[in-house]
Formats: C-alpha cells, structure tokens, sequence
C-alpha cells in the first residue's frame, strides 16, 4: 500500500502547478483499491518562475508582466514558503502527480523522498489510480516498485518487531501456526 498525492483543484483532475496548487489530494493506493485519505488547501501564490504562464490559455495580444497573479487572494511569499508547506503536507507520500513542477521544487520533492510526475493538464486521477494499482501487483512503473521496496521491513525480525509481539515477555506465547525454524 502506498500514498500518492494530486495537485488539483476538483480532486477530479491533475490540474495544477506544484508551487501554485491551492489543493492536493492524497489517495492510500492498494492492488485494486484506492482510497481518499486527505485534502490540503493551500493559500493562493504568486508565480514567478519560467513555468507561471504554462498552462495559460495563449493570447497573442497579452503582454507578460513579472509578479502578476489574476487571484484576488493571492499572497506574494517566496518559492521556498510555499514549496515548504506543501512538503510537509506530502509527508509519506510516495509520489506527487501535477501538471507542472519547477526545477528547484522537483529537487527538494525528490530529497524528501517523494518522486515528481509531471502529466498533461486534466489527466483524469482515477486513470492514475488504476495505474498504480496494477502496477502494485504486476510492475510498470520503476517508482511504484521503489515504493513497495522501501514500505517493506529488512527482515523478518524486522515485522516482528513492528508487531509489537516479545516472546520473552510472561504469558506471551508463540502465534498460532506460527512456522519452525531448526538453527544446526
């Protein structure tokens, strides 16, 4: 099972650029299942990098201005602020799915561990989703593999402890059907 977030703004369609997305949503993706465990609003921000007028509609007769933003909630704050919250947000999430990411935004995306997917604006999410969920069971996808490698324990011991289970500890007893090992 992994997480894997979506900027969007009608948690329909991967709509949005990762600094300027006022919404992500996150879905727990399992083989055949997928399940919406939390939506993040996010103040509006200026753009200001090369990628702000990337999903505009193009107007031959516009004229591009530095720091504009069309948004009446718009509030300037650097790249850095907006980027930050939303890392914290995507905390344990295995991939982000946007229309759009900023150079310096896919490297700290990817130094905290979470693998940027650029799609083309209004991919529907459940297409992703049904993506993901087979390449759980079936592969395709190298950062869907990478996820499940680093989701499972090192060892054995390793589940066991995350079990909570001592068998050292009084009236504890071995699990049912629990296998044998003989050590020569």
């Amino acid at each position: 099972m992994i997480k894997v977030a979506f900027a969007s703004s009608d948690q329909t369609h991967v709509n949005l650029h990762f600094g300027a997305a006022e919404r992500f949503v996150i879905y727990q993706v399992a083989p055949g299942q997928a399940e919406l465990v939390a939506v993040g609003e996010f103040v509006p921000a200026v753009m200001t990098g090369d990628n702000r007028f990337k999903d505009a509609p193009f107007d031959p007769n516009a004229f591009i201005m530095d720091e504009v933003s069309t948004h009446p909630d718009a509030v300037p704050m650097s790249h850095e602020d907006k980027v930050a919250s939303k890392l914290e947000f995507l905390t344990g999430c295995a991939a982000v799915y946007a229309a759009s990411i900023g150079a310096s935004s896919i490297k700290r995306i990817m130094a905290a561990g979470i693998q940027p997917i650029i799609v083309n604006t209004g991919s529907a999410i459940l297409d992703h989703l049904n993506e993901i969920s087979i390449a759980l069971t079936k592969g395709g996808l190298a950062w869907v593999e990478k996820a499940k490698a680093q989701s499972k324990p090192a060892n054995r011991f390793d589940a066991i402890a995350e079990q909570g289970w001592n068998g050292d500890e009084p009236g504890s007893s071995a699990p049912q059907n629990a296998p044998s090992v003989t050590i020569q």
